[in-house]
Formats: C-alpha cells, sequence, structure tokens
C-alpha cells in the first residue's frame, strides 16, 4: 500500500503547482480532500486556535500539534503536511518530533529557524536562532525520518528579522544538508516573492495568509514564479470563525422559531464524514429504531 509521504514525493515529482489549503481539525481537512486538492497543510495558526483558543505564540505543544496531525491524518486519504514549529528543542528534541510526526501518519513537516517559543511568520516581535543552530537541526531532522519520503521542509523567518540575504543563506544551507523543500517566509514585496525561486537552488514553498505581511499575488503568478507548493494557511480559518460570528449573532437576534438556510442536515453531514461506511458494517439495523432496555 501507498503510504502518504509517497503520493505526496509523487505529486511533488509533477510539473503543477501543489495548492495546501490549511486545515485546523477534521472537518477542515474533510472540506480539503473533497474539494480534491492533492495536499493539504495542518496549520499551526489554526491548531492553537481551534485545540486551544490560544493565539500563534508557540504555546501549543508538541504532543498537542502531533495529536492533531494523528487525528487529520487519520481522517482523510490526502496527504498532510504539519506544521512542526522549530521543532521544540535542540537536535535531540528535532529528532524526536521527526519520529512522532511520522508515527502520526504526517506526509511531512515544515521546521523554522526561530526561538522558541516562537510566533506567528506573519508578526513582527520575532527572533531568529543562529545560522549554523538551524542548520544543526535540519540536518537531524533531515537523519532522524525513518521513511526516505517523509518530506522536510526548511522554513527561515530571517527575513523580517536580519534581512532577504541572510533568508536566501539559510535556505540554501538547509538544501545543501538534505531538505526536500526551502520556505522563506513572509517576502515583503512582490519583488523579494519572485526574486526567491530565483535564488534558491531547489524547489521553494510560498506561504500565504490573507492580511499577512506579504501581498498577495493569483497563483497563476505564483506559479509563474517558479514556486513548488503553495500553503493557504488561514483561509479556512478565517472563513469559519467569520461564519461563528455570523450564525451567533443571527441566533442573537432571532426571537421566532429558529429557520436557518443551513446547507447540511444532520443525515447530510455524516453522509459526508463516511456515514454510509459505517452503516454497513450493520445493515440490519440502519432503519431500525432501536430501544435499550
Amino acid at each position: 500500500m501507498i503510504t502518504s509521504a509517497e503520493r505526496l514525493r509523487r505529486t511533488l515529482q509533477q510539473n503543477e503547482l501543489i495548492i495546501a489549503p490549511g486545515a485546523f481539525d477534521c472537518l477542515s481537512a474533510k472540506a480539503v480532500e473533497i474539494a480534491g486538492f492533492p495536499a493539504l497543510y495542518m496549520t499551526g495558526m489554526g491548531t492553537s486556535a481551534s485545540r486551544l483558543g490560544l493565539p500563534d505564540y508557540g504555546l501549543a505543544t508538541m504532543t498537542e500539534m502531533v495529536s492533531n496531525a494523528h487525528a487529520i491524518s487519520a481522517a482523510v486519504q490526502v496527504p498532510v503536511i504539519a506544521d512542526a514549529d522549530t521543532g521544540y528543542g535542540n537536535e535531540l528534541n528535532m529528532t524526536r518530533t521527526i519520529h512522532e510526526y511520522e508515527r502520526s501518519g504526517a506526509a511531512g513537516v515544515h521546521i523554522e529557524d526561530q526561538v522558541f517559543p516562537k510566533r506567528c511568520g506573519h508578526l513582527g516581535g520575532k527572533q531568529v536562532i543562529p545560522r549554523q543552530e538551524y542548520i544543526r537541526k535540519i540536518a537531524a531532522a533531515v537523519e532522524a525520518r525513518r521513511d526516505p519520503d517523509f518530506v522536510i521542509i526548511a522554513r527561515t523567518d530571517a527575513n523580517a528579522v536580519i534581512g532577504f540575504e541572510e533568508a536566501i543563506a539559510r535556505a540554501n544551507a538547509a538544501l545543501d544538508v538534505g531538505a526536500d523543500l526551502a520556505l522563506v517566509e513572509a517576502p515583503e514585496d512582490i519583488e523579494q516573492m519572485a526574486e526567491v525561486p530565483e535564488r534558491v537552488h531547489g524547489p521553494c514553498v510560498l506561504n500565504v495568509l490573507i492580511g499577512g505581511k506579504s501581498p498577495l499575488a493569483p497563483l497563476a503568478q505564483v506559479e509563474e514564479m517558479g514556486y513548488r507548493m503553495v500553503l493557504l494557511s488561514d483561509a479556512m480559518l478565517g472563513a469559519a470563525v467569520h461564519a461563528y460570528d455570523s450564525m451567533m449573532e443571527r441566533v442573537k437576534r432571532t426571537t421566532e422559531t429558529l429557520r436557518f438556510d443551513q446547507r447540511f442536515t444532520p443525515q447530510e453531514l455524516f453522509k459526508r464524514l463516511g456515514s454510509e461506511r459505517w452503516d454497513a458494517l450493520r445493515p440490519e439495523v440502519e432503519d431500525a429504531e432501536t430501544v435499550s432496555r
């Protein structure tokens, strides 16, 4: 049976831009799968928000992040690329982090060079570790993987802290020690965005946040720039929060019987989540009313 990591690796060998929408729980992951995207991204921002109710300030532990990766990977067939933050420590911690994410069923991770606790890559106030320390951690991640198809994405936040030249240098150094792709976080303008794939000597990932530090460009233009993958980190999270607020405000204003234009009945929602497969396990009671005595 083909593994999730092998499926992602094969997708990377094709020529089309890989668009990986950000999912934060099993329900949002199902939406990515049903829409037919070739990969999904388990966003750290979304994980921290949905599971902990906390901002993306490095407050989620490795155990909590891996737990979410496991739940999402078990819920869908589409390969899951997971946020692994900074690896949660030095080279020793990085080794365990890779082992745990592999066991979770994720197809790959990205690892960044911020100090821990980190901050969302599109916020101010970030700090990064020295380049050599970062490269040692990436090398440890590459060495730690047991499945050679498991994808390692090296992310650098140096652009906003030390400068663009250092970010490019770190991306190339990470590729030199075995990272599969490089992610230069938060290019400041279209010119920087276009320059990354030109100067990084390996496949590049662009992380897109609505309202983030980078300009929003058409995905066709991003592909023309030479990017191999795009992570749509907060698109579904922002839409979900807006929908939550809109529905709650509607309920708050309603004084009559609740009648809403919900798209899914409970039965339709359960079907989306695979109820037919579960019903097939007990077909004799599918339409029966059961009373426990």
